[in-house]
């Protein structure tokens, strides 16, 4: 959630510093890699406190798992600390369960912390929306009504994911619902009492087009932008909608979705927050996403996007882009297959082996790939390898491609199935412990491998034996460490 560009006001964006606290971040994407924390977390909101960056996030966990929050901060949004459970269900006396979509805000010298809990089905049952409040961002909370602020369906809304804002002006909103009804409520000066309307009402339903759930509210040069979450939360097309208004109250007509699955990196895409740079006009997408080899519906994680903005101010869609630069010293989402492997140093390192290899769960088709590879000795080679099935421990142990540099000063391409087939090679200059920039173009048959040079390919070959799969490194013979990993649609 976004109070406005202005830092004072930021009461629920993460503005974003680079590693340099001069320097402002102008990120593509997670730039040290997504998911930037580890851990099974949904429904992320997001908070600028003390200097710190702060994601709120679901544990993504069964509902009668799901009784404590955790949260994360940064300094510069890559390296990340975690915060276990600010809040739990010993501290609310009414919730027992699916504590749900934590909305950050800090108003009066406190911090709260709005909730659901209880996923409540009826207005018999007890449970609803609570708030929290603490007197330090990472709490403890406690509960600061002994009650739920929201109780009960209203419009046809469930009383979940809630999303406070507060306006330029002082007031405060919050925005909820579920099972495909969204409301707006005031929230009084205490922050823990609803207000009225100038109508008297307390309720108003801004429900737009294909509303599910996940509400999120910021505002952008005078413009209020509303988001939800469309579809289902436990299925591939879970997505991210948004529409304008001159009025935190709405009306609030369907603009477009702004993140959507991409069956190359992610699916499940949903439940967002949002980011911005104070004092700039650059913006992130926080939300979470399903990893393409999982299908349950708790495996989700938590990444964050670039959210850039046409000039009629509509939002362009987003696209989930995949980096790592190793920055953060970890290599989460990474899958190793022999080897020894460890993130240090801003780079990824492994010892020597016999085809050792690390892939992270993408499944591109055509693509272009980028890293720099840094040979340990002259023996071997290392690299990239593409359009990876069925990856295990040995040598050759996978379908698919490998292109790499031979401490001997040569680039070599070729296809394991099992066996080792050499499609091509050429001379490059190599050098030990020296960066060596890689490059793999793949559209359709066509495969072409740049070193050090981008303009001119080393090697151009046709080969359909492997359409898609996953993305990663290798070494054979040699340690290696890789920085500054890639993948872009082609």
């Amino acid at each position: 959630m976004v109070a406005s560009a202005l830092a004072a006001l930021l009461l629920g964006s993460v503005p974003a510093v680079a590693s340099s606290a001069a320097a402002v971040p102008d990120f593509a994407t997670a730039e040290a890699g997504n998911p930037f924390v580890d851990g099974w977390y949904a429904d992320p909101d997001t908070a600028f406190y003390d200097n710190r960056h702060w994601v709120f996030p679901t544990s993504s966990r069964p509902y009668d798992e799901q009784t404590y929050l955790d949260a994360f901060s940064s300094t510069n949004l890559v390296n990340w600390t975690k915060h276990p459970n600010v809040l739990t269900t010993a501290s609310v006396s009414w919730a027992r369960r699916a504590v749900w979509a934590p909305a950050p805000v800090q108003r009066n010298g406190k911090y709260y912390l709005y909730f659901g809990a209880n996923d409540i089905q009826s207005n018999s049952e007890l449970g609803g929306i609570g708030v929290a409040v603490a007197d330090r961002p990472e709490g403890p909370y406690r509960d600061a009504i002994g009650r739920p602020l929201i109780a009960q369906f209203v419009n046809g809304a469930q009383p979940i994911d809630q999303d406070v804002f507060i306006d330029t002006d002082g007031q405060a909103y919050m925005y909820y619902g579920g099972w495909g009804h969204a409301n707006v409520v005031k929230l009084n000066a205490d922050m823990t009492s609803l207000g009225t309307f100038a109508d008297g009402s307390t309720y108003k339903e801004i429900t737009p087009a294909n509303f599910t759930e996940g509400a999120q509210m910021f505002k952008r040069n005078g413009r209020y932008y509303f988001m939800w979450s469309e579809d289902g939360w436990t299925g591939p097309n879970y997505a991210v909608a948004y529409a304008i208004s001159d009025s935190p109250t709405g009306p609030f007509t369907k603009l477009g979705r702004v993140l959507s699955q991409d069956p190359a990196v992610a699916r499940g895409s949903g439940h967002n927050g949002v980011i911005n740079v104070p004092g700039t006009d650059i913006w992130y997408i926080t939300y979470h996403r399903r990893p393409l080899s999982r299908t349950g519906a708790n495996d989700r994680q938590l990444a964050y996007d670039r959210m850039t903005f046409n000039a009629d101010g509509t939002i362009q869609p987003v696209t989930m882009r995949v980096k790592d630069n190793f920055a953060d010293n970890n290599a989460i989402g990474w899958t190793t297959h022999g080897g020894t492997w460890a993130a240090r140093g801003g780079r990824y390192e492994t010892g020597s082996s016999f085809g050792g290899k690390s892939l992270l769960d993408t499944n591109f088709s055509n693509f272009v790939q980028d890293v720099d590879v840094i040979p340990r000795s002259a023996a071997g080679d290392s690299g990239v390898v593409f359009r990876v099935s069925q990856a295990t421990t040995g040598t050759d142990s996978y379908r698919g491609y490998y292109a790499g540099i031979t401490g001997n000063g040569r680039v070599v391409l070729g296809k394991a199935d099992n066996n080792w087939t050499q499609l091509a090679s050429a001379p490059v200059s190599v050098r030990p412990n020296v960066a060596h920039r890689l490059r793999v173009e793949a559209i359709g048959s066509t495969i072409k491998v740049y070193v050090g040079d981008m303009a001119t390919p080393k090697i151009s070959v046709t080969d359909s034996s492997f359409a898609s799969g996953a993305n990663g490194v290798r070494v054979f013979g040699t340690g290696a460490a890789f920085d500054n990993f890639a993948i872009a649609h082609r």
